[in-house]
């Protein structure tokens, strides 16, 4: 977040998105998140997104100061938030792109009754943890399921319109999700645990097993495509990259499994705190994404499917 417009800044160049690579290559709208993790240790340089666990307070503040980097783009005109309608935000030749923010980890929302005020400033998703345990639910790297603070914390997201990602969720979490209410429900960015080895994968809990790739669509919600390297292909050497292919095989097993093209988007990842190197090959910037539609061509995918997987699908979700 603190260099959004170079891409050979730290710490992770060369970036594989900025600000105006994304303008470049004709991105109109995107996520941008809001991210903390639970650590007693951060490791240097991390303090910024690090706070104690279970001190809300110190996430909260954390939180903010995140919120307000967002705010300060907006008034440069950087950006707008979905939603805007203002002349000012969304005219002229140049428009800004539009983005809505995901808060991956939820403890910055101090109680859930807190929701309406990250709801009006631009929050749209919420993911309740990250790798870790958070107030709300098990991450990815644990075995917890929803806490109680969890459940009423969706119960307000649902009546706010606020919907509920699963991309980082335990598997238990989940499942109490999902059995515990009707949010609106997504991926935004996950691929296909079947394609990755399945529970013999250390990271299995981060990808989505079939049967939640289908509820997913049934709920009418929207998984989005990760490019990040070991989460399109596994295993892989350090040095390797995937190719564009494999990572439209995810794609594909989430159109066959479906049964259409309507459940499936662009999540990418690329601005999760990696350089391009961790990408796919032929992925070195925002207006490379072209090639993973170019390869969707060549399997037959129609002009319409295409469209609606680059854009259409989240469009539609998002009420763009």
């Amino acid at each position: 977040m603190t260099t959004p417009l170079n891409r050979d800044a730290p710490p992770h160049p060369p970036a594989t998105v900025t600000l105006p690579e994304l303008k470049s290559a004709g991105v109109t709208a995107c996520l941008g998140t809001i991210f903390l993790e639970a650590t007693d240790a951060p490791a240097s340089g991390d303090e910024p997104i690090c706070y104690p666990p279970g001190d809300a307070n110190e996430a909260y503040f954390k939180g903010v100061n995140q919120l307000n980097r967002y705010h300060l783009w907006r008034k440069e005109g950087l950006i707008r938030f979905f939603g805007d309608t203002d002349e000012h935000e969304t005219g002229g030749t140049n428009p800004s792109i539009n983005l809505g923010i995901l808060i991956e980890g939820a403890d910055p929302i101090i109680e859930p009754h807190h929701l309406s005020f990250w709801a009006g400033r631009g929050v749209v998703a919420i993911s309740l943890s990250w790798a870790v345990e958070t107030r709300y639910a098990g991450g990815n790297s644990t075995s917890t399921g929803l806490t109680d603070l969890g459940r009423q914390l969706i119960g307000e997201m649902s009546r706010l319109g606020i919907v509920l990602d699963l991309s980082h969720l335990s598997e238990r979490a989940t499942m109490d999700a999902l059995d515990f209410t009707d949010v609106r429900v997504c991926a935004t960015h996950s691929n296909c645990r079947s394609l990755l080895g399945e529970q013999n994968n250390p990271s299995w809990q981060r990808h989505l097993s079939d049967d939640t790739i289908s509820t997913i669509a049934a709920r009418k919600g929207v998984i989005g495509l990760n490019l990040f390297k070991q989460f399109v292909q596994w295993p892989i050497a350090a040095t390797d990259r995937p190719t564009i292919g494999k990572a439209v095989d995810h794609i594909d097993h989430i159109c066959q499994l479906t049964g259409s093209a309507q459940h499936v988007g662009i999540g990418s990842d690329l601005d999760g705190g990696f350089g391009a190197g961790s990408v796919l090959q032929g992925i070195e910037r925002a207006s490379d994404l072209v090639n993973v539609f170019e390869e969707l061509a060549t399997r037959g995918y129609s002009d319409a499917d295409i469209h609606a997987i680059a854009y259409d699908n989240w469009a539609g979700f998002f009420s763009l």
